[in-house]
């Protein structure tokens, strides 16, 4: 299985040697590469790559603003001069962090780590598209440490992605479970939970009020007066989603 890559640094002599170094690589495959971050903000969305090599600092945007304009992110290893960014990077779950000027031992441990991760998620996304779609009448186990409950899933209100965690909110707790917002989306009906923006999925039962807000997005109001931002790409769908 070749890994979909995407590079995104504003040097093209940067992007020709990391282009280069990866070409050793058999497991990935690069499909695009961008020096402009808005550009590259619309071919990510379009082509949907499992992995992305991407600059920090760039003219325009930086890499984490990129990052924030994406409805899906996917993994992303950062390849940047600076090391100042470091622990910022691994909030936003970066697979790694390497420094310019690239080594191939370097990339080789950063790729080797990143491939087994990818290839066991889309591993376990196969076992999940063989399961019945789960609903809010489907009651479900949530253990966070010590701690475990039964929930009905129309009992929560929204989900949360923190790290590699989804922090889940029903009457007044917030535990947090091992598992990616990207699966739990899949795992989830899309007639009653809608994926709000890369960070949150909404109970559309719970939803009380929607208004306009900020370039062209949403903000909707929860019965439990939580107020979730609606990125652009996914307010023309929940529009369809909740229109006559």
């Amino acid at each position: 299985m070749k890994l979909r890559t995407i590079l995104v640094d504003d040097e093209r002599l940067a992007r020709r040697e990391l282009k280069s170094l990866l070409s050793n690589h058999n497991e990935i495959e690069v499909i695009a590469e961008y020096g402009d971050p808005q550009e590259a903000i619309k071919g990510i969305s379009e082509l949907n790559p499992d992995l992305l090599f991407l600059d920090i600092q760039m003219p325009g945007k930086t890499g984490f603003e990129l990052l924030e304009e994406l409805d899906h992110v996917p993994h992303v290893i950062f390849v940047t001069a600076y090391d100042e960014f470091a622990i910022k990077a691994f909030e936003v779950n970066a697979m790694d962090y390497i420094l310019k000027p690239v080594e191939d031992e370097r990339l080789a441990s950063a790729l080797n780590k990143s491939i087994k991760f990818i290839e066991e998620e889309k591993e376990a996304e196969i076992n999940l598209e063989d399961q019945v779609k789960l609903t809010g009448n489907d009651q479900v186990l949530i253990k966070d440490g010590e701690k475990c409950w039964f929930v009905h899933l129309k009992d929560v209100s929204y989900f949360e992605s923190i790290g590699n965690y989804v922090r889940v909110f029903f009457k007044g707790n917030k535990p947090l479970i091992l598992r990616s917002l990207n699966n739990l989306d899949k795992r989830l009906d899309d007639k009653e939970f809608f994926r709000a923006n890369r960070k949150h999925i909404i109970n559309l039962k719970w939803v009380v009020n929607v208004e306009t807000w900020f370039n062209g997005g949403l903000q909707v109001e929860l019965k439990d007066g939580e107020k979730i931002e609606v990125s652009r790409r996914q307010a023309a769908k929940l529009k369809d989603r909740m229109s006559l």
